[in-house]
């Protein structure tokens, strides 16, 4: 029985996270309330502090597994520079512009990111340098350390390109700032 409860735990904890990871995304970390995460999920209020010691530790969790989890798409890639230019093509795509909620966690909460406490920017520190270095093993497969700070380019680019392009209500020009992106960021990763 024992067993079974700390699985169940485990399950809720981590459907928490996800379901949290999504609503951050969606709304910001500031504008998610945690009777609102707790519904998302399925759960009262009072469940929350049996998972969570409070939302600063939701807030770096969540950073934690939506990076490890982009980390992992990296896997589905073709490998090499086509995985790293199919990578580009999905990231600075409408589909992607248009739903934050199942996207990247950078481009939606960098700015608040930056306004959390040490926890939360220590999960995101690791997340980055984790993406970083799968970007710049697909740049130089035989030396990646060399592509270190072509990785730190690409990234920050198509990131700021993508934040960009959802600010725009205009969206002709919000296309025109992705197509553009795309091009940039081909060309950079040459």
């Amino acid at each position: 029985m024992a067993r079974y409860a700390k699985e169940h735990k485990q399950v809720t904890r981590q459907r928490i996270i996800e379901r949290a990871g999504h609503r951050f995304k969606q709304d910001g970390i500031d504008g998610s309330g945690i009777s609102t995460l707790m519904s998302d999920a399925g759960l009262t209020n009072g469940a929350f502090y049996a998972h969570f010691e409070s939302k600063d530790d939701l807030v770096a969790h969540v950073v934690a597994e939506q990076l490890r989890a982009q980390v992992k798409q990296y896997d589905t890639l073709r490998p090499g520079r086509e995985g790293l230019e199919d990578f580009i093509r999905w990231y600075l795509s409408p589909e992607h512009r248009d739903n934050p909620g199942d996207g990247c966690p950078s481009a939606a909460l960098l700015d608040e990111i930056g306004r959390c406490g040490d926890a939360t920017k220590d999960a995101y520190t690791d997340g980055a340098k984790a993406i970083l270095d799968e970007l710049a093993a697909r740049l130089a497969p035989e030396d990646p350390q060399s592509a270190r700070s072509q990785a730190i380019g690409l990234y920050t680019m198509a990131v700021g390109t993508l934040q960009l392009s959802r600010a725009l209500s205009d969206r002709k020009f919000s296309d025109e700032v992705l197509e553009q992106g795309i091009e940039n960021a081909l060309a950079f990763a040459r």
